[in-house]
């Protein structure tokens, strides 16, 4: 089967960073679905994992990719979720191969029926970033989607980034008043359109800016961008006893201490945890993009696809990393069969 990978740690304007090449078709096992892959995307974790130094075999492309639309091919003897034939959408686990190839094992825990009313790309656009925000608002932040929510203030640092772009339609579905960030013209507008209340600018002083919009404090706060640039602001806007999730780590220690007088709650969000761990509650991620399929064929919820390239092989998924390493696109890149 055809497959993308590379074997050298390159920058991402090097012509040779990735590479097509054959693998054998794997078969399935147990849980695992094998997925004839029709459309993948691309996410900033897939260039983190590309610009570390693990150690790499030079005779064995390391594939990569999370995100992927396909039709399942074969199951093993334990599935029970899905047929041979099924349409499905999914993110995959960080400790195996990943979607940049024809076929691909994935286990059926972390996998959704895909939505009916959207194409392959606008389907696997969302998967990684719909569970990522899902269990940050749902099941790190604590909201209860179902609740009423009304009154309760989400600030969401960067909204117009992938997970953003989710998150604020999750959160205005729930009920929330959504305050989001960005920094320019179209980001604003983006985030407004996906959901968010109000637009503040993360490349100014937070503060005074949620509260020239009335809000002293906030409930929650959902940090995707730089969480030591905003640490300060963040402790001072979130509410006595209030939430605060991050997915973006730290570059140096931050003083949780600064939230003692507060009672606040602090949290990290990594959408490969259960799958990594193996966790008894993997199969929550099936229930998450069942629920994320069925807002999306309602409308509820709006692929966030802002651009297609076909076909998938090397150069175009090379074209593909640097659109999104270029920091300035809105919404979501895939690769179409």
């Amino acid at each position: 089967m055809h497959a993308i990978g590379y074997t050298q740690h390159l920058p991402l304007d090097d012509p040779h960073g990735l590479v097509d090449f054959e693998l054998p078709q794997p078969t399935p096992h147990a849980h695992d679905l094998l997925v004839q892959v029709t459309a993948v995307s691309v996410n900033p974790v897939d260039l983190a994992v590309r610009g570390n130094h693990d150690p790499l075999d030079p005779q064995h492309p390391t594939v990569i990719g999370w995100d992927a639309y396909g039709t399942v091919a074969a199951v093993g003897n334990a599935v029970t979720l899905f047929h041979p034939g099924d349409l499905v959408f999914y993110a995959g686990s960080f400790k195996r191969p990943g979607s940049n190839s024809e076929y691909q094992l994935v286990d059926e825990r972390l996998v959704g029926h895909a939505p009916t009313k959207l194409t392959p790309a606008q389907s696997a656009a969302m998967p990684l970033t719909s569970l990522t925000a899902w269990e940050a608002l749902f099941e790190q932040l604590g909201i209860d989607p179902h609740a009423d929510n009304h009154g309760q203030t989400l600030l969401v640092i960067n909204g117009a980034g992938g997970v953003g772009s989710v998150a604020t339609q999750l959160a205005h579905w729930a009920g929330l008043t959504v305050i989001a960030t960005a920094s320019r013209p179209e980001t604003s507008a983006w985030t407004q359109d996906h959901g968010s209340d109000a637009v503040v600018n993360h490349r100014e002083d937070l503060v005074p800016q949620v509260r020239e919009l009335g809000h002293q404090y906030v409930d929650y706060v959902l940090e995707l961008s730089n969480l030591n640039q905003h640490w300060d602001e963040i402790v001072d806007l979130i509410k006595p006893s209030g939430h605060i999730v991050s997915i973006t780590g730290s570059d140096t220690p931050i003083d949780l201490r600064a939230l003692k007088d507060k009672r606040a709650t602090f949290a990290w969000e990594w959408m490969y945890t259960k799958s990594y761990f193996e966790t008894p509650d993997m199969i929550s991620q099936h229930q998450i993009l069942e629920e994320i399929r069925q807002l999306l064929d309602d409308g509820t919820l709006r692929s966030t696809l802002t651009q297609t390239i076909q076909p998938i092989n090397a150069e175009n998924l090379m074209a593909a990393h640097k659109l999104v390493g270029s920091h300035h696109m809105m919404g979501k890149v895939v690769l179409q069969k």
